[in-house]
């Protein structure tokens, strides 16, 4: 293995959330920074998404305020955000959008020059400052070459080192040597995504979005907050999971089933396509699940057609939905109709953050933010445009406190960290087969199948106890897999290994969660308990004892605030 590398700071993940706590960590002079990614920062999921970012800009005087910002965020949450983070998110908003423009991110400007807002779902007034995932990631990426950060790519978590409650350091994997890499540091911040790739193909998310992040804070005793809340996307392409923009549907798509029916009409008979993301899912699901869809098993879909608007319309208004239909699923839109299918798009649970301002955790010395991490003003559904934001205020915070808390701590215990790395070493005798790769892939497979057809937007307890039955034998299964690191260059078959063992986690964690919670909010929606429940008014928080998984509740805005740093 390598010697032990050593920083005041490490940052795990290379997204939105990681870089902007890269950039606030190096504000604090003297300390050494790490940003170990598995991929570049370039092609996180920041780099992948469309629409824009949230945002109470008092300068464009739309008539709205803070206090109705906040509470469409708790109205959208299904009411299980948490008023006081949300409060916090909200006010640091407007200081997240100057920031990127000044980075030079493109906003679209109103003819005044002022950055021109539209209106979001569940939205009161215009808050949507319109931009690219893309040029914020390219902007922070060219931000964070400014900044004193040693970038490690192309390194997978394996493993988060915890000893008497507080962080060592963390053993990583690096796949561009083949080898187990132990790195002692004085903070650690979690920003490593989501895990939508549970649903494997079912998804809109790139392929690291496997939970690893979630997994290694479970297996070091930080709680699981909310797992079971996962927004799906009614639209992406049926094969592949790419979206199909929202755009397609109010610019006027219409929706087919196997038989031909436009079936909105029994669902939405008013806004028939336009109802609310959740609606046109489950509508979509259930058309299929009955047998009405085309197509069988995970390749069965549903048809979008958008023949009727003719061809200046689709050219020149839905330009990027007619690109990725044609290049992604071999359909031209203006003869032909584009399969379709609900993808997983955004998970609102995620590491349990005890301190919304300083993103701590109950360990000391970890960090959270972004998607991985639960502060909890998503609750049970985010709003469209708040996830960039949040990656931005939370990063910021997260990288601040980490670095204040790098300064007043001594390096951990070294050789801990180098004595967890040996865990990770293996014989010669140990070798990888052919056999094994071929059990993962039909592990992965047997995972997206479970969850999407028993724990995915149609849930109830039948198939939840099924799926809860399945994954546990799929754990069995992987436990008796043996790939190990082979030292070559390039082997991401152990990290894929590594990747499947956090889904599984992740998996278990959100059937367990989702059968306790016997009610529908949110993106949680049961055919056996349709109506919202009071007494669900409450954080589901899954932990890890032992290897063995247990869900337990804490009321709403409970946080355990550290009075000063």
């Amino acid at each position: 293995g390598r010697p032990l590398i050593e920083f005041d700071v490490l940052i795990v993940g290379g997204g939105g959330a990681g870089m902007r706590a890269a950039m606030e960590a190096a504000k604090t002079g003297g300390i050494s920074i790490g940003l170990l990614s598995k991929t570049s920062p370039l092609r996180s999921t920041t780099g992948c998404t469309g629409g824009g970012m949230n945002a109470f800009l008092p300068e464009n005087q739309t008539g709205d305020s803070l206090e109705q910002y906040a509470s469409d965020t708790i109205a959208g949450s299904g009411f299980l955000a948490d008023w006081d983070a949300v409060r916090f998110f909200v006010e640091q908003s407007a200081d997240a959008i100057a920031e990127m423009d000044g980075y030079g991110v493109p906003f679209f400007r109103s003819p005044d020059g002022l950055i021109a807002q539209r209106k979001g779902g569940g939205a009161s007034f215009p808050r949507v400052c319109l931009t690219h995932g893309h040029s914020i990631a390219h902007s922070m990426y060219e931000q964070l070459l400014r900044c004193h950060v040693t970038e490690l790519s192309g390194h997978c978590l394996l493993e988060l080192v915890v000893i008497d409650g507080t962080v060592n350091g963390v053993i990583s994997y690096d796949s561009k040597t083949g080898e187990v890499v132990p790195i002692a540091a004085k903070a650690v911040v979690i920003a490593t995504g989501g895990y939508s790739r549970i649903y494997w193909s079912r998804t809109t998310t790139p392929f690291g979005s496997t939970g690893d992040g979630i997994a290694a804070c479970l297996n070091a005793g930080i709680a699981f907050k909310d797992p079971e809340f996962v927004q799906f996307h009614p639209t992406a392409l049926a094969e592949t999971g790419i979206l199909i923009s929202e755009g397609a549907r109010s610019e006027g798509g219409r929706l087919f089933n196997g038989l031909g029916e436009r079936f909105m009409a029994r669902y939405a008979p008013e806004k028939m396509e336009l109802a609310t993301r959740d609606l046109v899912s489950f509508a979509i699901e259930k058309e299929i699940s009955e047998g009405r869809g085309c197509g069988q098993g995970l390749q069965a879909h549903v048809m979008l057609d958008l023949r009727h608007l003719g061809e200046k319309i689709i050219r020149e208004r839905l330009a990027q939905v007619y690109q990725t239909a044609v290049k992604f699923a071999g359909v031209d839109p203006l003869t032909e109709m584009i399969p379709i299918r609900p993808a997983s798009h955004f998970v609102m649970g995620g590491i349990d953050v005890v301190d919304y301002r300083t993103c701590a955790t109950s360990v000391n010395g970890v960090f959270a933010a972004g998607e991985c991490a639960s502060v909890s003003i998503h609750g049970a559904n985010r709003l469209g445009g708040n996830a960039l934001t949040e990656l931005l205020v939370f990063g910021k915070a997260a990288g601040n406190s980490a670095a204040h808390y790098a300064q007043a701590h001594q390096l951990p215990d070294q050789e801990a960290v180098s004595k967890a790395a040996v865990r990770w070493h293996f014989q010669d005798s140990d070798k990888n087969t052919q056999h094994s790769y071929q059990q993962l892939v039909n592990i992965r497979s047997r995972i997206a199948a479970v969850m999407w057809n028993k724990a995915g937007i149609i849930r109830n307890e039948t198939g939840m106890t099924e799926a809860l039955a399945e994954l546990k034998e799929l754990q069995e299964n992987y436990d008796s897999v043996m790939v190990r690191p082979s030292g070559r260059k390039g082997d991401l078959e152990f990290i894929h290994y590594v990747e499947i063992g956090n889904m599984l986690a992740v998996a278990q964690a959100v059937v367990m969660a989702a059968l306790l919670r016997r009610e529908s909010r949110g993106g949680h929606c049961r055919t056996d308990f349709p109506e919202l429940d009071d007494q669900f008014a409450k954080h589901s928080l899954v932990s890890r004892t032992n290897g063995v998984m247990s869900v337990e509740y804490r009321a709403l805005n409970q946080f355990q605030l550290s009075g000063g740093r």
